[in-house]
């Protein structure tokens, strides 16, 4: 209902305008202001005001007396507050929402009919995933959601660094050194023991005797241009150690959960030749020179140069990557990559370079985030590894624990819950604390994750959420046989009205936070609905009120409340527990 009344108020206003001989180009719908109780407002007036030599309240005046409501789907009436054009919704608009909102797939848009790779996370595969680079996962993951939620056909992708140095010296440590050789690992997984071979191999080669050094160097640049030269053997080496972390990653990630359709791997484009034609085609660039014992790019506009091409004839990460991106256009229609703030010179290098290359970078959009930090002295490291996203997690998991039983202590010792129950509650809070608190900032900012924060059940927090999940679903199964029934008639309360207002947005929501790649709108959103739910279910009696088509027509209300507040959830990766 939502973008359908957006698009007759557009229809309207460009209507009005060309009857007048007026530009229609810029209609300035948004918002009306926080005390007129439109959908929607228009700003038109203040562009007019000078074309037409009159002050923008008198134009909005002169406009609104122009549209005839009765024209439009959805707008009752057109009202001038100053220089604004506000339209007012008709009863269909209300009743509207209310039957959309029965569908449990609410919010979600139609088919666009257009393909869309996400990369997110791809941290490198040399050991856990530190907490630092948490930000990359949940957001990437959100992002993913929001645009399925659009009505993009989505892939997720995971780009595997697996033919830089780091991964050369990884392999070369893995077959030199033994378990005698490494101390315990700090857990018991796969990518926590590889990690020690990883670590083991950096000391060695800082502190190890010289010509040990000198050796072991020469095996590390052997791996490297074997890679290069399409050796199998090369490929095959690097390989087990890679897939071996990858696994134990793939697991942390699944706890978030992060999942992807695709590990993309660098070498992929190397054995098949497509990162030697890029080479190839960047050096007949006017852009290309040799210098300093390398092939690079020299910007107008940027700065630094890009090195694309070593002089021992090895090509570097980015190189590797213009190749992945020219995949990325011929398989898909938009491609999105959740980047760290550190790799934005890269980016920009990259679609520079892309374009000198012929390419239409309007197909790439990134996102770029800011890291997370933890207040001091809050978690301790384990073994001098630092904080990994698995301590993160394990923590979040423990304080939700105890704030769960801290509320449920009655409730469980009338087994109303079983300690099953319990762990259930406590991941889905835990884990979705840690998702919503980081997802819910504009990611170019900086945050500290602080726990009382994150787990506050009364602050508007994930638990604050959920637990309006859980208290709807609680509504609904103590309502029994009892029919829901859409009749907006039967709302006429100010505190219900205000719920469908607020539920009406979430298409709208979706949509303009998708276009933008900014799913912390989403959690705005779903703390407005949060708010407007309590305020509901303090005001408006469902299972008591006062005749039974007023108790079917809130029943209606709540249960199109739960789908809005679980699919808004579910695009912030945040589980919506039934009961809490």
């Amino acid at each position: 209902m939502f973008l359908a009344f957006r698009e007759s108020v557009a229809t309207a206003l460009r209507d009005t305008l060309e009857a007048r001989g007026l530009p229609t180009d810029d209609l300035g719908i948004e918002e009306p202001p926080e005390d007129v109780d439109a959908v929607f407002a228009s700003s038109v007036a203040f562009r007019l005001a000078g074309e037409l030599e009159a002050p923008p309240p008198q134009v909005a005046a002169d406009l609104a007396g122009d549209v005839d409501a009765d024209e439009y789907d959805y707008i009752d009436r057109v009202e001038p507050t100053g220089p604004y054009l506000n339209f007012h919704p008709t009863e269909s608009y209300f009743q509207g929402t209310l039957e959309a909102g029965q569908d449990d797939a609410y919010g979600t848009l139609a088919d666009k009919e257009t393909s869309v790779v996400v990369e997110h996370t791809s941290a490198n595969p040399t050991g856990p995933v530190h907490v630092g680079r948490a930000r990359n996962p949940i957001i990437g993951d959100a992002v993913a959601n929001l645009l399925e939620y659009a009505g993009y056909d989505v892939d997720r992708h995971y780009y595997v660094n697996d033919a830089g140095r780091q991964i050369a010296v990884f392999t070369w440590a893995y077959e030199t050194f033994g378990e005698d050789d490494l101390p315990e690992p700090a857990r018991d997984r796969t990518e926590y023991r590889m990690v020690r071979y990883y670590r083991r191999g950096n000391e060695f080669l800082e502190e190890g005797d010289p010509d040990e050094v000198e050796a072991a160097e020469d095996e590390i640049q052997a791996i490297l241009q074997g890679l290069e030269e399409g050796d199998e053997a090369a490929y095959k080496r690097v390989g087990e150690v890679v897939d071996t972390v990858l696994d134990g990653m793939k697991e942390c990630l699944g706890r978030l959960p992060a999942e992807f359709d695709e590990f993309v791997k660098e070498t992929r484009f190397m054995r098949n030749s497509s990162t030697d034609d890029v080479i190839a085609r960047l050096k007949q660039l006017d852009q290309s020179v040799y210098e300093d014992d390398a092939w690079q790019l020299a910007f107008d506009d940027i700065e630094k140069n890009l090195v694309f091409l070593r002089a021992d004839g090895t090509s570097l990460y980015t190189t590797r990557d213009l190749a992945h991106h020219e995949w990325k256009f011929d398989n898909y229609d938009r491609a999105v990559t959740v980047l760290g703030e550190d790799h934005k010179l890269q980016a920009e290098q990259l679609g520079t370079t892309l374009e000198l290359l012929g390419n239409d970078t309007d197909q790439l959009d990134n996102v770029i985030y800011s890291y997370v930090n933890l207040p001091e002295g809050k978690m301790s490291t384990r073994k001098g590894t630092g904080v990994q996203l698995d301590d993160l997690l394990d923590e979040a998991i423990a304080r939700a624990r105890e704030e769960v039983e801290d509320r449920l202590e009655d409730r469980l010792r009338g087994d109303e819950l079983t300690e099953a129950d319990v762990d259930r509650i406590a991941r889905q809070v835990g884990v979705g604390a840690v998702r919503y608190d980081i997802v819910s900032k504009q990611p170019a900012k900086g945050i500290t994750f602080e726990w009382e924060r994150a787990l506050d059940f009364e602050a508007q927090s994930a638990p604050y959420v959920q637990y309006v999940h859980a208290r709807c679903c609680g509504i609904l199964d103590e309502a029994g046989d009892i029919e829901p029934v859409a009749d907006v008639s039967e709302l006429t309360t100010e505190a219900e009205r205000d719920l469908i207002r607020t539920l009406a947005r979430f298409p709208g929501v979706i949509d303009e936070a998708a276009d933008d790649h900014q799913p912390h709108q989403v959690a705005t959103y779903t703390r407005e609905l949060a708010d407007q739910f309590n305020t509901f279910y303090r005001e408006c009696p469902v299972l008591t009120a006062e005749d039974e088509a007023t108790q079917a027509a809130r029943l209606a209300l709540v249960g199109a409340a739960r789908h809005a507040v679980a699919n808004a959830l579910d695009v912030l990766g945040v589980e919506a527990p039934d009961s809490m």
